[in-house]
């Protein structure tokens, strides 16, 4: 398959592990798509969520200075929202503030694990983030820009790709995110790319993971749970368990282990045109598992519960 998108330089390999002590000062990263609240109705709550929000706010919680940049509705849902990122230090100062309501999605728990039920995508798939010059030039001060398919930003990742040093997108798990026509509007702008296969069985998951690299992606990512995680760099599926844990809420589990993943793979010396070291991955998928771990025993994806009003 054709990579225009991938970088002209011979790959190398980086990130032994006397590359750096700790974490690099200075690290700037950005959730660029959706936020949603997940209504979860068992509880008469709701929490406020969406993969890129928790992607910052993850980042922020290990450490690092993060964003978010997107489109707020103006209910009571958004209003929420923004107050949680700026309580938890997450910038939103260029997000757009449209007319509109805030998308959401009913949950319901059963044993620890989500249950999702009727969703809505509100204003950010009604009325999209259009990134404008200003917009890119302050995206290409992160060092890494993560996105994912809920926000209707597909056409945004080529200008992403050439101003920005990292991109990552999260496939998410629908079968639309797996068709050949949108892999191919996707891989080939992305470093890193994560697809959630737990419905597949391991050779399912490598063969995905393979083709997904072929039409791009730099890296592929996949998690399928309790059955654990991959990343093929290309040549190789290095493998990684779960930790296991007595979960009481799995919401946002999956993006706090890819949260931790990058960073760590960031604070080993990852850039573009450079393939991670096996010991640099292997630590990086641990370091994942563990942070996910850590998230499953919190309410909501990361706290700041609001009763539901009807």
């Amino acid at each position: 398959m054709p990579s225009a998108g991938r970088a002209a330089v011979p790959a190398a390999r980086a990130g032994t592990s006397a590359d750096r002590a700790g974490r690099p000062a200075g690290r700037r990263v950005v959730g660029f798509g959706d936020n949603v609240v997940d209504r979860f109705v068992d509880r008469g709550v709701l929490y406020p969520g969406g993969n890129c929000v928790n992607f910052a706010v993850f980042a922020r919680r290990m450490g690092v200075e993060s964003a978010y940049l997107g489109v707020f509705g103006t209910d009571d849902a958004a209003a929420h929202i923004r107050a949680a990122l700026a309580d938890l230090g997450v910038a939103t100062d260029r997000c757009a503030v449209r007319e509109g309501e805030t998308g959401w999605c009913d949950v319901r728990v059963v044993d620890g694990d989500r249950i999702f039920g009727d969703w809505a995508g509100g204003v950010v798939l009604d009325r999209p983030f259009e990134p404008d010059p200003a917009d890119l030039d302050y995206l290409a001060e992160f060092d890494l820009v993560h996105l994912g398919p809920y926000a209707a930003l597909e056409g945004s990742l080529p200008a992403l790709r050439e101003r920005c040093p990292l991109v990552s997108f999260d496939l998410s798990d629908e079968p639309e995110q797996r068709d050949p026509a949108y892999l191919d509007a996707v891989a080939p702008h992305v470093d890193l790319a994560i697809v959630s296969a737990a419905e597949l069985a391991w050779d399912e998951a490598e063969r995905l993971a393979r083709d997904v690299h072929a039409r791009g992606a730099a890296l592929c990512l996949v998690t399928r749970g309790v059955e654990g995680s991959g990343l093929f760099d290309g040549e190789t599926l290095h493998r990684a368990d779960a930790v296991r844990v007595e979960a009481l809420d799995t919401m946002g589990a999956g993006d706090a282990f890819i949260t931790a993943f990058a960073l760590t793979l960031l604070d080993q010396g990852w850039a573009r045109g450079l393939i991670p070291e096996a010991e640099t991955i292997n630590r990086a998928l641990a370091a994942a598992a563990a942070f996910a771990a850590e998230q499953c025993s919190a309410e909501g994806a990361f706290g700041y519960a609001k009763e539901i009003v009807q």
